[in-house]
């Protein structure tokens, strides 16, 4: 039977604690400070569903400029499910984010769900986990990035997202307790300077990487070690997107092994990414 028509408003940043911990409650592994994150990457793009008074589930519609959007965090209550709330929820967030292309991850077993709203599949991305060998010696191109000019890193991102992300990352990469870093030249900030970057961040169980973008499996491996270094007795996720077959050999050389996947979807075109460069996608839940 269907339920109640929900009140569906924006969240205020005190309710995206409770997004995260529905997310939480669902595995899905969030990280400390990513309410922030998710919050000031677009304070207009999450909305929380109330039945009377009672948060019953909530969705994200992030908008990236005026061309693209992404779908996430969509959750509702276990004891609310079968009732139609999710599909009031999933209205307002496309109705919100219109005329945009829109992506998401979602569970494989929705994938046929989403295909009737008009998304195609584009990809599976394939969560690998495990604790890994963090001792290894460190290249001397890596640097950390906090410091640098978000322009500069901005301007190799764009290379892999379908849009610029510029207020979403300013958050990201400055996260308590995580690490940015590049792989650079020696010869110094000229042009094409730099060849790969990532984030690592402390998670309820662990740490994720994302984003691990490279030029070359071999800088994606000196960047995979940097960013773990010291977290011997720490599991560390990283989510591949299937299609780099490098990626995948390398997760699976240094021990890892899949525990999670996804599928990547879009609604009115797949955008042309360079899959080889991306080893580790940003997040699920925002792109």
């Amino acid at each position: 039977m269907p339920g109640s028509k929900l009140t569906i408003k924006p969240m205020k940043r005190q309710e995206m604690d409770l997004a995260i911990e529905w997310a939480k409650n669902e595995g899905w592994n969030p990280g400390h400070e990513d309410a922030d994150s998710f919050y000031n990457a677009d304070p207009s793009g999450h909305f929380i569903g109330f039945l009377s008074d009672v948060p019953v589930g909530c969705i994200s519609a992030v908008t990236y400029g005026k061309t693209f959007g992404f779908l996430g965090l969509y959750i509702v209550r276990p004891e609310y499910r079968g009732k139609g709330y999710g599909i009031q929820l999933w209205k307002h967030a496309m109705k919100h984010l219109g005329a945009r292309n829109i992506g998401l991850d979602g569970v494989l077993a929705r994938r046929k769900d989403y295909e009737k709203h008009g998304f195609r599949f584009a990809y599976r991305n394939l969560r690998y986990g495990g604790k890994v060998d963090s001792n290894v010696a460190i290249s001397k191109n890596i640097v950390d990035l906090v410091s640098f000019n978000i322009d500069d890193i901005l301007e190799y991102d764009g290379k892999m997202s379908p849009v610029p992300r510029r207020q979403f990352l300013k958050g990201w990469m400055r996260q308590k307790g995580a690490r940015t870093l590049g792989y650079v030249s020696l010869h110094g900030q000229s042009a094409g300077w730099l060849s790969g970057y990532g984030v690592i961040r402390p998670c309820i169980m662990g740490h994720k990487i994302g984003p691990l973008f490279a030029d070359n499996e071999q800088i994606a491996e000196q960047l995979f070690f940097a960013l773990t270094k010291g977290m011997t007795d720490d599991k560390v996720f990283i989510d591949i997107p299937e299609g780099n077959a490098d990626a995948l050999r390398l997760a699976k050389r240094i021990g890892m092994e899949q525990v999670f996947e996804t599928a990547r979807m879009y609604n009115l075109k797949i955008p042309d990414l360079p899959i080889y460069r991306i080893y580790g996608v940003t997040t699920l839940e925002l792109g």
